[in-house]
């Protein structure tokens, strides 16, 4: 009864959170986006081939102000019409075979100072500044020379790329800068950037899928750090080191481990979600997090079958819940470095807000664990034997 009571509330719990936890934020595009569409006729101010094929486009917002239009023949040559309000700098358009900014090709427009359009292909090596290499490029770009104008308050880049394989849905990455590239055409950083998956085999592009794979990247991140770098830690510290506060240490780390699952859970969902959208190569990443699935849930499994604390199983259900336990809190904390390692960040505050959350999991462990060899915390009251098995319902970590 117990087990199937303590099943019935797994479910509920994760019924109840799983919907918040994974809600999608789908950007709505207000009519003033969508009037970009609307707002000039190309074929006045672009010049041929460009111009006698942009009008019948489709015509996609996609976020901020960019906004594409694109075309497609039977040999996979996609026209492409990609533009933004301008004011200075640099607008670019990349393709990306995972939704990653490291290893893409991009077409970046610009106006210099002196008026002149310039448009170039870059290679994104890395995401220092001089790994952005101009005039290289895995995009086989056509015959027809790429065009960049400037009409209005709006900047136009308009190019001609080939396809080896025809994949209806890519990810494309979006970014610009207020700054200029150097004479040599090195790129500033960019202000803002994002990654969409566009599939450009709709007809019609309003109705094109615009999911920004980014903002599912950061969710899959802060649902892992979370859940396993935060939340599972702490209520294995709990359980090793409140031991002397019985029952509260018990039912603090049941509390806490089964909410850490539920966010732990949502994480290898987002993650499912995001390698059927770009999939990406990341075998490792990916292996790792399905292995923690597993054990997380076999954690689970046993919660509701371990034995009585009288019987000869219990001993030996406290050491595989001892050791399945910290086995999954190292990959977890290896598998959350993988993740940020391969997502590329420009920014340092993923490094930064884990390796704090890593440094202060690890120099509480330490202290704590000084304080328990020199019997001042951890260990049963005195009039109690000195056992995890004191409590009927206790578990070992």
């Amino acid at each position: 009864m117990r087990t199937l009571v303590g099943f019935y509330i797994l479910c509920f719990l994760i019924e109840q959170n799983l919907p918040f936890l994974l809600a999608n934020d789908v950007s709505s595009i207000d009519d003033s986006t969508q009037n970009l569409c609307l707002a000039n006729r190309l074929s006045d101010f672009l010049p041929p081939p460009y111009s006698n094929i942009s009008d019948s486009m489709p015509c996609t917002p996609l976020w901020n102000t960019f906004v594409l239009r694109y075309s497609e023949n039977r040999d996979n040559v996609v026209t492409i019409i990609v533009s933004a309000l301008y004011t200075t700098g640099w607008v670019g358009m990349g393709f990306s075979k995972d939704g990653r900014m490291v290893g893409s090709s991009a077409m970046i427009g610009w106006i210099s100072k002196k008026g002149h359009a310039k448009i170039k292909q870059y290679y994104l090596q890395g995401t220092e500044r001089d790994q952005v290499v101009p005039d290289q490029g895995e995009l086989q770009l056509q015959k027809v020379p790429p065009v960049v104008a400037l009409h209005g308050a709006m900047i136009y880049l308009a190019f001609q790329v080939k396809f080896s394989v025809k994949i209806p849905r890519r990810a494309v990455i979006l970014a610009f800068s207020t700054a200029y590239p150097s004479k040599l055409g090195r790129l500033t950083k960019h202000d803002d950037k994002t990654t969409v998956i566009v599939d450009f085999s709709k007809a019609n592009g309003l109705t094109s899928i615009k999911t920004t794979v980014s903002t599912d990247k950061t969710k899959h991140g802060m649902m892992a750090i979370l859940g396993w770098g935060f939340l599972l830690p702490l209520g294995a510290i709990l359980a090793r080191y409140l031991r002397h506060r019985d029952p509260l240490w018990y039912y603090l780390h049941i509390g806490i481990q089964f909410t850490g699952f539920i966010f732990g859970l949502a994480a290898v969902i987002l993650g499912i979600r995001l390698y059927n959208r770009i999939q990406p190569d990341i075998p490792a990443h990916r292996g790792i997090g399905i292995f923690l699935l597993i054990l997380s849930i076999l954690q689970v499994f046993a919660f509701f079958a371990r034995p009585q604390k009288e019987t000869k199983m219990r001993r030996y259900w406290n050491w595989y819940h001892h050791w399945i336990g910290r086995i999954s809190l190292f990959f977890g904390a290896v598998n959350i470095v993988l993740g940020i390692r391969m997502a590329n960040n420009e920014e340092d505050g993923w490094k930064i807000g884990y390796g704090f959350v890593l440094s202060v999991t690890l120099l509480a462990f330490l202290v704590l664990e000084i304080f328990r060899i020199r019997g001042s915390i951890g260990s049963p009251s005195s009039h109690t034997p000195p056992s995890f098995e004191t409590h009927p319902s206790s578990t070992s970590v």
